[in-house]
């Protein structure tokens, strides 16, 4: 129901934000897919999907599921689908919350900003919690960590491309103050070049913790 009605509410929308697939959305263009909360909801939605052909599979062969006769190269793979989606969530709600929320203009926008950075991380929690899965290894993290720096890169080749920064604390310029239309000042510019490597070392950091936490 989450995820239908999710959609429902991007296609019948002009105004709501780009979706990450056009057929799903044909009046809106592809801008989007760059930020991390939708590729991890994407992400969220598709681990789900897998898992349930899992346990289908599972009940339905007594007790071997589908997964067990997969090479283990996809098992492995299978494993580091489950870490990301066990810890990018928490990774995703922590860097909303703390650096770019902003106040919430209209339902759909609560409504949609909620779902992606509070209950990506409740499902998240459902998926260690209630599972038989056993704790990641630590190699995982190391794979977490070039997901992210490769993520990075795609944040750079979407400024390449677009012209324009996925987030503002990726920006190098320096910090630009002008005065906004209700009277605050606001940053047109970026953050600067050492506040840049402070936010990308931090979030590094940040995914160690969590990865550290979700293994106990």
């Amino acid at each position: 129901p989450e995820i239908i009605f999710f959609l429902h509410q991007y296609v019948s929308s002009p105004s709501s934000p780009p979706l990450p697939f056009p057929f799903l959305s044909p009046h809106i263009p592809v801008t989007n897919l760059t930020t991390s909360p939708v590729l991890c909801y994407w992400g969220i939605c598709f681990y789900f999907l897998i898992a349930s052909i899992h346990t289908f599979s599972y009940a339905l062969h007594g007790g071997t599921p589908l997964l067990n006769r997969f090479p283990r190269p996809l098992q492995a793979l299978h494993y580091l689908f489950y870490s990301t989606i066990t810890t990018f969530p928490f990774l995703v709600t922590i860097v909303y919350w703390s650096i770019l929320y902003s106040q919430f203009n209209s339902t759909f926008s609560l409504w949609s900003n909620i779902s992606q950075h509070g209950l990506n991380s409740a499902f998240g929690l459902f998926e260690i919690l209630f599972t038989r899965i056993n704790p990641a290894p630590w190699i995982h993290l190391l794979w977490l960590i070039i997901l992210l720096a490769c993520y990075l890169g795609l944040a750079y080749v979407t400024y390449a491309t677009k012209g324009y920064y996925v987030y503002n604390f990726l920006n190098p310029d320096a910090p630009k103050n002008v005065m906004g239309v209700d009277g605050e000042e606001e940053n047109i510019g970026g953050v600067g070049k050492g506040a840049v490597v402070g936010y990308v070392f931090g979030i590094a950091a940040a995914i160690c913790i969590i990865f550290g936490v979700v293994k106990g």
